[in-house]
């Protein structure tokens, strides 16, 4: 039985790390790279709430922008806001539903205590779509999650 529960243990921070390496910002991967806070072009300012929802949940940047997220927790619960594709999102969420207790910080998630703010600087890199969601656990079925829209440069523009 111990036996059991390690390897289950083991798979799902297994599971976490590949999440979690994969979010961090290799240059293959869709979401991005953590951003350098000096470089961060514009601040967009998101609320948390137990109705669970995030406003706003709808996000455009640029491609290449670096965007500072001040992120409040306005309810009485704990929440987080975990940018990521929608594929690793459900997996780290699945993840966090069997270990709800489970701490972690990578440069791609905040999690806050009820009442307090925190920050995500992200530069997005690739165009297209980006998600975010709240993965403790019944958050993200009940509809807490979100997208940031990146619009391409044209061809010119691309640094």
């Amino acid at each position: 039985m111990k036996h059991a529960l390690r390897t289950s243990a083991l798979s799902t921070l297994l599971a976490m790390a590949a999440a979690g390496a994969a979010a961090s910002g290799s240059h293959a991967d869709a979401i991005g790279e953590p951003g350098v806070p000096a470089k961060a072009t514009r601040t967009v300012q998101v609320d948390m709430t137990d109705g669970m929802r995030f406003t706003p949940a709808d996000v455009r940047v640029k491609q290449g922008e670096t965007v500072r997220f001040v992120v409040k927790n306005a309810g009485q619960l704990k929440h987080e806001l975990v940018l990521g594709t929608e594929q690793s999102l459900k997996a780290h969420y699945e993840a966090m539903k069997k270990n709800p207790e489970m701490e972690h910080a990578e440069p791609n998630m905040v999690t806050l205590a009820p009442g307090k703010t925190g920050e995500v600087v992200w530069r997005f890199t690739h165009a297209g779509k980006v998600d975010f969601g709240c993965l403790q656990p019944g958050h993200y079925d009940a509809g807490m999650k979100g997208a940031v829209t990146v619009a391409a440069l044209p061809a010119v523009d691309r640094r």
